[in-house]
């Protein structure tokens, strides 16, 4: 006799993934756009979501709490601060959209502006361990310390985002993205 194990996501997990990939392809989109590509009547959606403001912060935090674990996961999967790093490009990677469409909402790879309602322990436990694994390298003369740290920052959110373009454009072949990306970004900190 066979077993079957069936994982189906929740219709809000649903319409929170299609949200997202349709707001970062445009935050202009109509809830009938996310509706659809969801596909579920819209009837469905107000049902989960009383407002498209209701959805936008539903999304939010289904990111940082996404990309935060991915981050988090990464940091914690090598003891080496430079495949550390590497990981956590890695990581910012594969959030693909979502780590894209925070970037968008917020305007910065950074999140410097994310209000302080919106953050938790997480995010800046994990900026802070990301700042301490560059003065790390740095102080191993890895990383040439002429170089500041947001600088690098602005340069890892910046790799992620066009890498993230790259993938969804089809002009880089998928397999090769990722060492792309990391050789790319190691070579411009001098790793």
């Amino acid at each position: 006799m066979y077993s079957y194990v069936c994982f189906v996501k929740n219709t809000k997990q649903i319409i929170i993934d299609a949200a997202i990939k349709v707001f970062n392809d445009d935050l202009s989109a109509s809830l009938d756009c996310v509706a659809e590509r969801a596909d579920v009547h819209r009837r469905t959606l107000h049902l989960n979501f009383k407002s498209r403001q209701e959805l936008i912060e539903c999304c939010k935090n289904d990111m940082m709490v996404t990309c935060q674990q991915a981050m988090t996961d990464a940091y914690h999967a090598s003891a080496d601060p430079k495949k550390q790093l590497e990981l956590m490009l890695y990581a910012g990677i594969d959030c693909g959209a979502k780590y894209a469409f925070l970037q968008k909402l917020y305007g910065k790879s950074s999140y410097a502006q994310v209000p302080e309602a919106e953050k938790n322990g997480t995010f800046d436990s994990i900026k802070h361990r990301w700042f301490k694994l560059i003065e790390q390298l740095q102080d191993q003369h890895l990383i040439h310390s002429q170089l500041s740290i947001a600088w690098i920052f602005t340069l890892f959110g910046g790799m992620i985002t066009n890498t993230i373009d790259a993938l969804q454009s089809g002009d880089v072949a998928p397999n090769d993205i990722k060492s792309f990306a990391w050789y790319s970004f190691s070579k411009s900190i001098g790793l």
